[in-house]
């Protein structure tokens, strides 16, 4: 019989109970997911990510002691000094907000964050960004994301040291891989991209490789950030 994949394992970070049993409950019903993880704040969140390997966090932004924010931070920071391979180097982080328009999702998204949802998204599609992000191939809610940076681009386009390594590095992106960058940033994902430049998946998933490497990014929504900071792509572009 054919190995049964181990399941996704997931943590859950929210200041309310009840938020946190009713998505227990939800992700427990799925085969391939599983709840390894609770904590009421960024605190708890930090100490259980170190004594509980997990895939994803799905994590709320505003709770006491400390937010999601800083929480997010920490933790991929104790992920980044895990040897690589290791079961605790690759946690990915879902911020989980009330508003679409919530800047706290951005400063989050900034920290590290694979990319947010809204507390009131439809169960099947909670479900599926926890998928969608465990394999790393696709932006979560790409209109949600982009309606966020569309809201706060003029803050992205304020010039930081960061910024300006992150324009040398769109700058050392070959013509294709640009082109790739571009459609990435516009919430496009591989099958997608791979149909519109006539190019296989498999082309498609070796320059999104190269892309992520030469802008330092963890993942794709990292990217689309580095897009409208470096002006590559523009509110309602």
């Amino acid at each position: 019989m054919p190995e049964v994949p181990a399941p996704i394992r997931v943590a859950l970070v929210d200041d309310q109970q009840l938020v946190r049993s009713g998505f227990g409950m939800l992700i427990n019903s799925q085969p391939d997911l599983e709840v390894v993880a609770e904590a009421g704040n960024g605190i708890e969140a930090v100490q259980a990510l170190r004594a509980t390997a997990a895939d994803v966090v799905l994590m709320d932004v505003r709770m006491p002691g400390m937010d999601g924010i800083e929480a997010t931070r920490r933790i991929l920071e104790q992920a980044g000094a895990q040897p690589s391979g290791s079961q605790r180097a690759d946690v990915k982080i879902v911020v989980l907000t009330t508003f679409d328009l919530d800047e706290y999702a951005l400063a989050a998204i900034q920290a590290g964050a694979s990319g947010f949802l809204l507390k009131d998204a439809p169960p099947e599609e909670l479900l599926e960004a926890i998928r969608t992000v465990y394999r790393g191939d696709a932006v979560i809610a790409p209109s949600t994301t982009r309606r966020l940076l569309d809201h706060v681009a003029p803050l992205l386009r304020t010039q930081t040291p960061e910024q300006s390594e992150h324009a040398a590095a769109v700058e050392r992106l070959t013509a294709r891989e640009r082109e790739v960058f571009q459609l990435i940033a516009q919430g496009q994902s591989n099958p997608e991209i791979a149909a519109g430049l006539f190019l296989s998946e498999a082309t498609v998933k070796t320059h999104v490789g190269h892309i992520l490497a030469k802008l330092g990014a963890r993942d794709r929504v990292q990217v689309v950030v580095i897009a409208y900071e470096t002006g590559v792509v523009s509110p309602g572009t």
